[in-house]
């Protein structure tokens, strides 16, 4: 359950003031002008007959109306002075408290602590954030047996740090506490981060490693398969309900074997294991999926060629390209026995260990793939491209497109493995204009490229083909880690 804290104090609108209109006060004003008129006129009477009688009447006259005159001009300029400002009461809280909120920086942190399950202790909690100015956006409470796991999501004072914080609700008696900070995506709430994890598990079966990776946070997740590639039982399974241990659980993979997932810094909860399982679930009952999206680009002889996502379904066609490939192009991407090479696409092809672009011709024909591969907590391209159709840009094409992916998924970086004598596919690295380290090693060289260091789209600054149809959709900040590293087997 997530609460959501409300506004402490609500403002009512303010109502525009209307100056009543005061006829009792123009009545008296009118009385004592009448007056005023009778007592000169009675005065003026008296002076009329003296010597200096009509210079008197009119200076008599003169006083009167430069006295009405000012009265005039005085009760105008009040009438319409400006209302006076809103006190503190109209308003609720005081100009030090607005000027206060107006200039203080904040922070987003995520919070969980555990605290004792008896009455008062989430209030005593509460009050200490309440002190240090700390402002609670959302709340899940996780009871256990030995006491309540309170997760926060929290806005505080910048300059306010972590051991701070720590120890002012260590003081209430809070334990086992992990502080993070958080961004603006912590702020949709727990409910619908699920939905959308699930709807997009609907649409690709690629999606639950991944889906898994967004539902729990920092973590490293293994799909571990039934059989090895030379099809022996690796004994890696797990029951249909899952197993919870800690800092790892275990659950069963629908294409087989097993997915376990490791977060040393913090312990699962029961409420995170439930909905990885329903997750998990969700995936076995709708069976294999891909999306159908495909993008179709011209190269530049004129030949048209068609980029789209590859599963187990394209298998027969893959095997047929190694057919058509030579030995040194195999070797080049397996750096190992030609007659492995088969072996692998299996697991290649497979949704669980990573993302799979093929290329294809107007005639159907499969003549590239290219594998982004998720291992443990690095990542892994590579390339293979039939012989007739090198150097014509599709390597570049398919390496810009996964470097998209890995960028989208958060990746900090990406290696390659391949032979020194692999100018083609070093020339392409080198392309991606990324910093890259290399690494040599007994004629294997590895290139790493650091994604961290390039904020925005790595495909938006990479020449690509023209383009006849709209770019293939990427998946949204997706991350998951297998246990293969193709190009070290």
């Amino acid at each position: 359950m997530t609460h959501t804290n409300d506004l402490a104090t609500a403002k009512k609108p303010s109502r525009p003031r209307h100056h009543r209109h005061h006829w009792r006060r123009d009545l008296v004003e009118l009385a004592a002008l009448f007056t005023a008129v009778a007592v000169a006129d009675s005065v003026a009477n008296m002076i009329v007959h003296g010597p200096e009688g009509p210079v008197l009447l009119v200076v008599s006259a003169v006083a009167l109306a430069a006295t009405a005159g000012f009265h005039t001009w005085w009760a105008r300029r009040h009438s319409h002075a400006p209302p006076p400002p809103p006190s503190t009461a109209d308003t609720g809280a005081s100009a030090t408290d607005l000027a206060d909120d107006d200039l203080r920086e904040t922070s987003l942190w995520r919070m969980r602590t555990t605290v004792k399950d008896e009455p008062g202790s989430l209030a005593a909690l509460c009050t200490v954030l309440a002190g240090l100015r700390v402002d609670i956006l959302t709340l899940q409470t996780h009871p256990l047996g030995d006491g309540t796991v309170d997760e926060f999501l929290l806005r505080a004072p910048a300059a306010l740090q972590a051991r701070d914080l720590s120890r002012e609700i260590a003081n209430v008696g809070a334990r086992d506490t992990w502080l993070e900070r958080a961004d603006a995506h912590d702020l949709v709430d727990t409910p619908t981060r699920v939905l959308g994890l699930a709807t997009r598990t609907a649409l690709d079966a690629a999606e639950l490693p991944l889906a898994l990776r967004q539902l729990l946070g920092r973590c490293t997740i293994h799909s571990l398969p039934a059989t090895t590639l030379t099809g022996r039982p690796t004994g890696q399974d797990a029951p249909v309900e899952g197993v919870l241990e800690g800092t790892v659980m275990r659950l069963r993979d629908p294409s087989g074997g097993a997915i376990t997932v490791d977060r040393p810094h913090l312990p699962f909860t029961p409420t995170e294991f439930a909905r990885a399982r329903a997750l998990v679930e969700l995936d076995a009952r709708l069976g294999p999926r891909l999306p159908r999206s495909q993008d179709v680009l011209t190269l530049p002889e004129g030949n048209a060629i068609t980029i789209r996502r590859a599963g187990p379904d394209d298998i027969e066609a893959a095997l047929a390209m190694h057919e058509r490939c030579s030995e040194r192009t195999l070797n080049l991407r397996y750096h190992g026995p030609v007659g492995d090479a088969d072996r692998y696409l299996k697991h290649l092809l497979s949704p669980r260990y990573g993302r799979t672009l093929a290329v294809q011709t107007a005639s159907g024909r499969l003549v590239a793939l290219g594998h982004l591969l998720w291992d443990g907590d690095e990542t892994e391209v590579a390339l293979i491209v039939e012989d007739d159709w090198q150097r014509r840009g599709i390597g570049s094409e398919l390496l810009s497109r996964l470097m998209a992916l890995a960028v989208e998924a958060d990746c900090a970086s990406v290696y390659a493995v391949t032979q020194a004598s692999n100018t083609g596919m070093v020339a392409a690295m080198r392309g991606l204009g990324l910093p890259l380290d290399y690494q040599v090693e007994e004629g294997t060289l590895v290139v790493t490229a650091r994604l961290s260091a390039q904020p925005a789209p790595v495909r938006a600054q990479v020449p690509s083909l023209p383009h006849e149809r709209p770019s293939l959709p990427h998946e949204q900040q997706t991350t998951a880690h297998g246990q293969h590293r193709s190009g070290r087997n």
